[in-house]
């Protein structure tokens, strides 16, 4: 297969997945006759010949996928008008501390809040696909140990943590969770400015986000 029909299969692949593909899953469409590092150029080069276009192709913790870029979300928006969930303030300033933090407990989270987390918070985040449980801390009660799962970071189109910036508060990481939740292409350092609004940072723990992740991650049409 020459590299022009291996890029073919590729990009047909990814498009119709509705999930993130990494290497060793893409490696499957050519019975593992392609190396790991062969795979690799050929979707660099696919990045590429896709740059001038509306839809891009990433890297994330999952793997490759396409997605739309984040100049065109106001155009999708008027197809899809619909609002996803929105989440509480608290829900966010969790989910921060527990991606800046982890692994963690909840009288962590606690201690650095100040205040008492609610049960339903941990579940939704649970259950959203984002927190999970990775073990135990050796104490009284032996506490569980939340950590941010690779959908979090999928969803957020990240490939690592390391890719979130440093911040100062629980509500500045509110913030920046809820200013990259709009857009999963969004990129950390354009949430930073979100989050050192004052509007933002300012709003009580319980108050409904303004924008929340969209759930509507559909593979976009071929050229």
């Amino acid at each position: 297969m020459n590299t022009s029909d291996a890029k073919r299969v590729l990009e047909t692949a990814l498009i119709c997945s509705p999930q993130p593909l990494p290497v060793r899953e893409l490696r499957v469409l050519f019975n593992d006759e392609l190396g790991a590092d062969t795979i690799k150029t050929l979707l660099q080069e696919l990045q590429d010949e896709w740059t001038p276009r509306g839809v891009e192709l990433v890297q994330l913790a999952g793997g490759w996928r396409f997605q739309s870029r984040p100049q065109m979300r106001e155009y999708l928006d008027r197809l899809h008008p619909e609002k996803p969930p929105r989440y509480t303030r608290a829900t966010l300033e969790t989910l921060a501390i527990i991606a800046y933090r982890q692994p963690v407990t909840r009288g962590d989270i606690e201690d650095i809040r100040g205040v008492t987390v609610n049960s339903l918070i941990i579940k939704q985040l649970e259950d959203r696909g984002w927190v999970e449980v990775i073990g135990h801390r050796e104490a009284p009660g032996r506490p569980a140990l939340f950590a941010t799962t690779r959908q979090f970071l999928d969803d957020l189109g990240l490939a690592s943590l390391d890719q979130l910036p440093l911040l100062e508060s629980p509500a500045q990481g509110a913030a920046l969770l809820q200013s990259l939740a709009g857009d999963p292409s969004e990129q950390p350092e354009l949430a930073i400015e979100a989050a050192a609004q004052p509007e933002l940072v300012a709003a009580e723990n319980d108050a409904p986000a303004s924008r929340s992740i969209a759930d509507d991650q559909r593979p976009p049409e071929a050229p």
